[in-house]
């Protein structure tokens, strides 16, 4: 059986996430790892953080994809004095490689958004919310109808089934019927004006702030908002890459194991606490 090395699995993302996607603020590729590494095991991630380090480690796995960059702002310095430093001595110390698509992911075609979409029960036929300038296929965020009209709150039940367990906020009449969507994987609230400009009933986002989802609101004649949880909305995405990855490998030959962690890497841990006033 023909073996994979990772400067072949890096290929193969680049050619379906292309780096030159990504935003100029962003960190994305090869964070660690020598090429020439024979890759049998592969983790998929949202975050590059120590409980993901510690199950891929517990697997056996030889890379570790994750969506999150873990040095987004640039360092000095990866001693083991700080979390990113420890983990990336054990990456290299257990010859474990780390790589990160993240703002490439999200405007690719298929994406994090598509994923999303379809994790919410919207159809087939999506179209960026936002499209990039060099082609309008790819972009930020999806557009996409129910397979019928529905009530808000019946769609926030549908959007709550289909991702991670995370507490969903809803603004907007629950009883409105809706059926065009627009979802946007990760923090979405730039992306208000172009919701409504879309002419969607819903905007389904996350890291909503009050401010703009409060003007939002009083300004009427938009859509209603769901606000779920950062790392939930793009959590989808994990099996849309790993399938991705294994079948353009399969093709030529290369069986590689991919598995889609399930550690919540949700920095809210707690969500279902009744208080407050009365």
């Amino acid at each position: 059986m023909p073996t994979c090395s990772l400067a072949e699995v890096v290929a193969e993302l680049e050619a379906r996430y292309d780096p030159a996607w990504a935003e100029t603020w962003d960190a994305v590729g090869l964070v660690c790892g020598d090429p020439a590494l024979t890759v049998r095991k592969i983790l998929f991630a949202v975050d590059p953080v120590a409980a993901v380090v510690d199950e891929a480690l517990e697997w056996g796995a030889d890379l570790i994809v994750t969506h999150h960059p873990l040095y987004l702002r640039g360092t000095t310095t990866v001693a083991a004095t700080t979390f990113k430093g420890r983990v990336i001595h054990r990456l290299i110390r257990n010859d474990v490689a780390l790589y990160t698509a993240h703002t490439n992911a999200d405007v690719a075609s298929p994406g994090v958004s598509d994923a999303l979409a379809r994790a919410v029960g919207l159809s087939s036929e999506l179209r960026p919310l936002q499209p990039s300038a060099d082609d309008p296929r790819r972009g930020l965020g999806r557009i996409g109808r129910l397979p019928s009209p529905m009530p808000l709150g019946r769609f926030a039940e549908l959007a709550a089934a289909g991702l991670p367990r995370t507490a969903l906020r809803v603004a907007g009449d629950p009883e409105r019927m809706v059926e065009t969507i627009a979802v946007s994987g990760g923090a979405g609230d730039s992306l208000l004006g172009a919701a409504r400009d879309a002419g969607a009933d819903v905007f389904l986002t996350a890291d909503l702030r009050h401010h703009p989802a409060s003007e939002h609101m009083e300004a009427g004649a938009g859509p209603a908002l769901i606000d779920a949880s950062h790392w939930a909305t793009e959590w989808p995405w994990l099996a849309d890459a790993a399938g991705h990855l294994t079948s353009a490998l399969a093709a030529r030959g290369i069986n590689v194991e991919a598995r889609i962690s399930r550690v919540v890497t949700d920095v809210w841990t707690t969500t279902d606490l009744d208080r407050g006033w009365g």
